[in-house]
């Protein structure tokens, strides 16, 4: 309370340091930067807006259809978990996999859990947890797929494999699993009526996040979090997600074991016109949600389940932490949107095409508005900055609001800052990833490509980036009449 109180107080301080008369000359600057704002905020009012409706309303009767569907059926599908892990402490991989051997002996059907692993140690590990559960053999399998370290999307690829031996059918699941994400014990009860719709591809669930240590990353990981409920259930009155998260998603087994797929996860690339054929290292959960909606499929989101992720900083500190992820997300996204973009809007929605677009440019009226302020301020009258900090507390702080009630409850004084690094540190490093298709880094294996390719083409994405960055600062200054 102390911290709200504070926080308020600053921004009243600041507001009162500005008089009304000084703002005259940089009047222009402050009218671009709301208009901006403006449109941003108008963007994110539309999709509370649509996830209140969602969470309210469409998805109670769409469940409720799903379930009176499902109690027709007479054949309780058969679930499959596949579970990758690499490097994964056993304090994670232990409770990871007593959630998924739980959620394998809730299923109704028979159940299958193949763990991809890479050393024999987390292979024994895994015998051990399963053995110590006492299940029951003929109603829970267990495959373990020991690989080679050659990356997640080999260990997919090869999961898929094995699954697709078993010859599972349209009614059958199959569910994704990071190797640090456990699973709900009734994932296969909750998600198996919203099947029953013939053209549901896949779906995906809320997510939560437990971190031991308290501080900065937590906390930035949970505000994540709480703004992913909120987007997901506005993409969701479409049946139609953003991405089908890695951590967990549950796919139509005849479509997660076609050849076209599994092809797909392990062999993705772009052919970009300046960085050539770019191979995708990360991002196996952009290529299982672009291929399904290529196909047209779609793909649903249920927000009363939710997945518990088990995070780690991936460095000592949180910005370089923070930025690392950054680049590994965003790398993902931009690599996909592109062809995303080429899908017809009749396909995918008109709706979740535009999102698709957003994404690429709000990088650019993100950064567009601190541009303004800053330019107002050395060319004009520096009272502008005091104006422009007061304006972003106040609007976060709200924004905060919004989002913590969505979730019904409280969030940390740490949240406004957090949102708004996220969305100005967001936008400069997805304007650094835009020109650098090609750099892509996992954290846990330190498998990196893209940083030592020819010096013509790193030359030419940095010229490039500063082009960019150089005719949006130009653009601003024009409108703002600072020229």
């Amino acid at each position: 309370m102390l911290g709200h109180i504070a926080y308020l107080a600053a921004i009243v301080l600041l507001a009162a340091l500005v008089p009304a008369e000084r703002l005259g000359e940089g009047r222009q600057a402050l009218i671009v930067v709301g208009l901006l704002g403006g449109w941003r905020y108008s963007w994110a009012l539309t999709n509370f807006a649509r996830a209140i409706y969602f969470r309210r309303h469409a998805y109670p009767r769409r469940k409720a259809a799903a379930e009176a569907a499902y109690a027709l059926r007479k054949i309780e599908p058969a679930a499959f978990f596949l579970c990758t892990s690499y490097k994964i402490a056993p304090e994670i991989s232990v409770p990871v996999y007593q959630s998924l051997f739980r959620a394998a002996a809730a299923a109704r059907g028979q159940a299958t859990v193949v763990a991809s692993v890479v050393d024999g140690a987390d292979a024994r590990l895994v015998r051990r947890i399963y053995e110590a559960m006492a299940l029951d053999a003929a109603q829970v399998r267990l495959r373990i797929d020991q690989i080679a370290g050659t990356g997640k999307r080999d260990a997919l690829a090869s999961g898929l494999a094995r699954i697709a031996a078993f010859s599972p059918g349209a009614q059958d699941l199959v569910v994704l699993v990071d190797g640090d994400s456990c699973v709900p014990a009734d994932i296969i009860r909750r998600s198996a009526p919203f099947f029953t719709q013939p053209n549901l591809g896949a779906l995906t669930t809320d997510e939560a996040v437990a971190i031991r240590q308290p501080g900065a990353f937590k906390d930035w990981f949970c505000l994540r979090f709480d703004q992913r409920q909120v987007m997901m259930c506005s993409m969701g009155l479409s049946n139609r997600v953003l991405t089908l998260t890695g951590r967990m998603s549950v796919f139509r087994a005849d479509l997660a074991t076609h050849p076209e797929f599994i092809r797909l996860v392990q062999h993705d690339a772009i052919d970009h016109w300046r960085l050539g054929r770019v191979d995708f290292l990360t991002g196996d959960d952009k290529s299982t949600w672009f291929w399904l909606m290529a196909q047209g499929y779609e793909l649903g989101y249920l927000p009363d389940v939710r997945s518990v992720s088990m995070e780690t900083q991936p460095g000592p500190r949180f910005l370089p932490s923070a930025i690392a992820l950054m680049l590994r997300w965003f790398g993902n996204m931009l690599r996909t949107n592109a062809r995303a973009l080429r899908l017809p809007p009749r396909r995918i929605g008109l709706f979740v095409w535009w999102s698709i677009f957003d994404q690429n440019l709000s990088i650019w009226t993100t950064l567009a508005g601190p541009i303004a302020a800053i330019s107002a301020a050395l060319l004009y009258d520096p009272i502008v900055l005091p104006a422009y900090l007061a304006w972003i507390m106040l609007t976060r702080y709200l924004f905060c609001w919004a989002i913590a009630a969505f979730r019904g409850r409280s969030f940390p004084i740490s949240f406004p800052f957090l949102l708004y690094f996220s969305q100005l540190m967001g936008a400069a490093v997805k304007s650094y990833v835009f020109f650098r298709l090609d750099r892509q880094k996992w954290t846990r294996q330190q498998t990196e490509t893209g940083k030592t390719g020819p010096a013509v083409r790193r030359f030419g994405s940095a010229y490039l980036h500063v082009l960019a960055l150089g005719w949006l600062a130009l653009a601003v200054l024009l409108m703002t009449s600072a020229t």
